[in-house]
């Protein structure tokens, strides 16, 4: 389920990339540019909003929604991921590998 929700979620993301990168400013209307009336208004002079708008805000809302759930299921399942809960200093004991075991006991002392 995990798997799907982050699919979905990258194709939600790349869609509403697309839509915003095709939708045209507010203010690129050829009487914005003149000092239209008709741009000041709370929406636009375009209206409320059209198709490509709309579909926008919806896909934002689900983006949200799949990011908000997909942080919920990352921090609650484990999966078997490894436990951190044991994070002490090793010694120097545990830190020495087998070779260097090796010529240590190898090598006599000098005087």
């Amino acid at each position: 389920m995990y798997e799907v929700l982050l699919v979905a979620f990258l194709v939600v993301a790349v869609v509403l990339i697309g839509f915003i990168m095709i939708q045209q400013g507010k203010g690129a209307d050829m009487g914005a540019s003149f000092g239209s009336g008709a741009s000041n208004t709370v929406f636009g002079s375009s209206g409320s909003g059209n198709f490509l708008s709309r579909s926008t805000a919806v896909l934002a809302i689900v983006f949200f929604i799949l990011s908000l759930v997909l942080g919920n299921l990352s921090t609650s399942v484990s999966d078997g991921a490894e436990d951190f809960s044991d994070l002490s200093i090793p010694t120097e004991e545990q830190m020495q590998t087998p070779a260097e075991e090796e010529s240590d006991s190898e090598v006599p002392p000098t005087n």
